[in-house]
């Protein structure tokens, strides 16, 4: 790791903890202290850190798939091809050869194993991605054509595209599935947001487990932490999970989200916030202590 290469992903167990709010100002006050930086937006399906950071100028690339294409008059009808494929993309009926793009993952088993050699792969556009300069960092971010069942695969496509001698900060899906797992895997370091909530502490606990079956390092951001219980504190204290920020509910917060203004730009406070975190984060996944990430 060079000195400026650092991953950090931002997750959470459920939706509307303030975790694009959080990744794309973070993103911002990393590129003002002078550092290189990445955001990518992995929410393909869901994106919105282009409402924050608007690319200019912006490019698009379609992200494709490649899919089995059979040519009738080479099939045999032997059925292989749908007993080796595990995820039910192709029917073998007694006088034709169905086949479900929609279903295909792509493994290429179909291909490789038909006696007869009667298939071939042809790509099948899935989404696109947008990348670009916005505010002295760089922006690349997915979305998933509306229909489509797999967000995986843009992702991936997003991933091949981060620098490797940048702070990248990822914005991660909300939840625990395989989008969300695919986004975070290779992170240096992940940050979960959470609030103070019982759906709150339920998602937490999933976000958590996961985290540790992947072996990742990761720290709990509380917003809105002037409301609601105590649990999440108690809960993190019994799974000596760190808590690495506290954010109080904020008006000033709220109408700059909902205007699509970043709240570094209005307030102080939050941008010493975000300072705070990622000199932590470094300074746990590096062990070099930095003078702006203490307390």
């Amino acid at each position: 790791m060079s000195d400026e290469a650092i991953r950090i992903a931002i997750a959470s167990g459920k939706g509307g903890t303030g975790k694009t709010t959080l990744a794309t100002n973070l993103a911002v006050v990393c590129a003002q202290e002078g550092h290189r930086v990445t955001y990518a937006d992995c929410d393909v399906e869901e994106p919105n850190g282009h409402l924050f950071l608007t690319p200019e100028p912006e490019t698009r690339d379609d992200v494709s798939v490649l899919v089995p294409q059979l040519s009738p008059q080479g099939c045999s009808l032997c059925g292989i091809c749908g007993t080796v494929c595990e995820f039910n993309a192709i029917a073998v009926l007694k006088s034709t050869v169905l086949v479900y793009p929609s279903l295909c993952h792509s493994c290429g088993a179909c291909v490789t194993l038909c006696p007869e050699h009667a298939f071939h792969e042809q790509p099948r556009p899935i989404g696109f991605i947008r990348s670009g300069p916005v505010r002295g960092l760089s922006f690349l971010g997915g979305s998933l054509t509306i229909g489509e069942a797999q967000a995986p695969p843009v992702i991936r496509a997003i991933k091949r595209r981060l620098p490797e001698n940048e702070i990248v900060i990822v914005d991660a899906p909300p939840g625990t599935s395989c989008p969300v797992v695919e986004s975070v895997r290779g992170a240096d370091y992940v940050v979960l947001m959470t609030e103070p909530t019982p759906f709150g502490l339920n998602d937490l606990r999933l976000a958590v487990g996961m985290l540790r079956e992947l072996a990742l390092p990761f720290g709990v951001v509380i917003n809105r932490s002037d409301i609601g219980d105590s649990l999440v504190w108690d809960y993190c204290r019994q799974e000596c999970v760190r808590i690495l920020l506290e954010v109080p509910f904020s008006r000033e917060i709220a109408q700059a989200y909902a205007c699509g203004r970043l709240i570094v730009d209005e307030s102080a406070s939050y941008r010493a916030h975000m300072q705070i975190i990622y000199h932590q984060i470094r300074q746990e996944v590096t062990g070099v202590r930095t003078g702006s990430g203490q307390r």
